[in-house]
């Protein structure tokens, strides 16, 4: 049987692993990412092992959110970006993590996701779920669930 690969949150969480916390409650956990896009680009993690962010209930969805709020302003304040950009992820490492990356105009993550409007808008593909028919339908399907 092959041995489980270890979470280097969890292991950050119990704290067995080094990392460079920021702020953190009960639930939630900011540490700066060690790889960085940018100066402050952190990290905001449940101290629950949850893979997706979906999947986490309700009062850790909250302390989430407000950890990674606090952690914005806090970044906003001392490095004066233009915003904070927040995404989730959980591919690469599978526990629930949100990038917060103070941006600038110009910058990596702005040039990214410009280049990701721009495929938004172009392919062919794409084109049919923008008509008005596929956007009723798709909000149809979404609110019957």
């Amino acid at each position: 049987m092959a041995k489980a690969k270890k979470c280097i949150f969890c292991e950050i969480v119990a704290g067995k692993a080094n990392s460079y916390k920021v702020y953190e409650d009960d639930l939630s956990l900011c540490i700066l990412d060690i790889n960085p896009f940018t100066q402050g680009h952190c990290l905001v993690i449940p101290k629950r092992h949850v893979p997706w962010w979906h999947d986490l209930t309700e009062p850790e969805i909250e302390s989430l959110f407000k950890t990674a709020r606090v952690a914005a302003k806090k970044m906003l304040k001392e490095f004066r970006s233009d915003f904070i950009c927040l995404y989730a992820r959980g591919r690469r490492i599978p526990h629930t993590h949100l990038f917060l990356v103070p941006t600038v105009a110009g910058d990596v993550l702005d040039r990214f996701f410009n280049a990701l409007e721009k495929v938004q808008e172009s392919p062919h593909e794409l084109v049919k779920h923008r008509k008005k028919t596929a956007l009723r339908n798709t909000a149809r399907q979404l609110r019957k669930l």
